[in-house]
C-alpha cells in the first residue's frame, strides 16, 4: 500500500519524512514540531505530545498516523478503533533512532533515501566516537532533563554521553523510559557524585544557570566551579530522531572536548 496522507504525532517523524523527501505526504504535525521550521507553517498542527483530540487528527483525513511511545498509546488506540492505520514507534537508543529512520523510509517507499540518511547519521556517530577514543580520561556528566523535580537523562542521551567520551553520572536511571522513574529525589546526590560537566535541557522551559548554581552546596560541584555548565535546547536532544545525533550528540562532543582541553 502506498500512503498518501500521514499524520505525525511527534516531531522526529516530521523531521525524518522531510529529510527523506516525503514532505508532500505529511498531512498534519505535532504542535511541538521544530524541524524543519517551515513544517510549522506548511502543515496543520493536529496534536500536542501527550494530549491529542481524535477529531483534530481525523480532520486531516490520514491514511496513516505515526506516533511515539506509551504516552501516545491511548490516542493511537482510539484511532485504530475507528479504522485508521497506526504505527507507534518506541525507539530508546541510538540504534533505535537509525531503525526508526529505516522503517519510516520503507513505509513511504523511500528505502534508498533512508539508507543514505542512516549512512550520514552513522558517519557523525563514528566521527564523534573516533574523537573520544583518543582520550584516556572520561569526565562524569550530569544531564538534567528537568529541574523541578530533578530528572536525569533518558536512554539515548546517556548513550550519546558515552559515545562522546563521557560517563553518565546517573547511568543506572537511564534505562527507565518513564520520566517519573528518573527523578532524583535528593539534590545532594548530584553533589555527592561530583560531575565534571553539567548539561541542562529543560523541555519547553528556559534554562537558568544561576538558579542551578545557587542550589544548596552545588557550588562545590566540579562542573560549577570550573564553569562547565551548559545547555542543549530540548529540540536538539530530547526527540529521538536525526536531530538528536546531528545536533545533540555533536554538542555533547564539543563540551567533552572543551573539558579535555581544559584538563590536558
Amino acid at each position: 500500500m502506498s500512503y498518501r496522507r500521514i499524520a505525525c504525532l511527534s516531531t522526529e517523524a516530521v523531521e525524518t519524512l522531510y529529510a527523506l523527501g516525503a514532505e508532500d505526504l505529511v498531512a498534519g504535525v505535532s504542535g511541538f514540531t521544530t524541524r524543519p521550521s517551515r513544517a510549522r507553517t506548511e502543515k496543520p498542527k493536529i496534536s500536542g505530545f501527550s494530549s491529542s483530540r481524535l477529531e483534530r487528527i481525523l480532520a486531516v483525513d490520514p491514511d496513516l498516523v505515526v506516533g511515539f511511545s506509551d504516552m501516545q498509546a491511548d490516542i493511537c488506540r482510539e484511532l485504530a478503533g475507528v479504522g485508521v492505520e497506526v504505527h507507534l514507534f518506541n525507539q530508546r537508543s541510538v540504534a533505535g533512532i537509525l531503525h526508526m529512520v529505516r522503517v519510516l523510509a520503507a513505509l513511504v517507499d523511500k528505502q534508498r533515501e533512508g539508507e543514505k540518511l542512516v549512512g550520514q547519521l552513522q558517519q557523525t556517530i563514528d566521527a564523534v566516537r573516533e574523537q573520544s577514543e583518543q582520550w584516556t580520561i572520561r569526565p562524569k556528566v550530569y544531564f538534567e532533563e528537568w529541574n523541578d523535580p530533578l530528572m536525569s537523562g533518558i536512554g539515548w542521551v546517556s548513550e550519546m554521553i558515552y559515545i562522546a567520551g563521557g560517563i553518565d553520572a546517573f547511568e543506572e536511571l537511564a534505562a527507565y523510559p518513564k520520566a517519573k522513574q528518573r527523578i532524583i529525589a535528593d539534590a545532594a546526590e548530584v553533589v555527592r557524585r561530583a560531575p565534571d560537566i553539567i548539561i541542562a535541557s529543560w523541555c519547553g522551559k528556559k534554562f537558568r544557570s544561576d538558579s542551578l548554581a545557587s542550589r544548596s552546596d552545588w557550588g562545590n560541584i566540579p562542573a560549577v566551579r570550573t564553569g562547565m555548565v551548559f545547555e542543549i535546547k530540548s529540540p536538539d536532544i530530547l526527540s529521538p530522531g536525526p536531530a538528536a545525533i546531528n545536533e545533540g550528540l555533536v554538542q555533547i562532543a564539543a563540551m567533552v572536548r572543551r573539558w579535555q582541553e581544559q584538563h590536558a
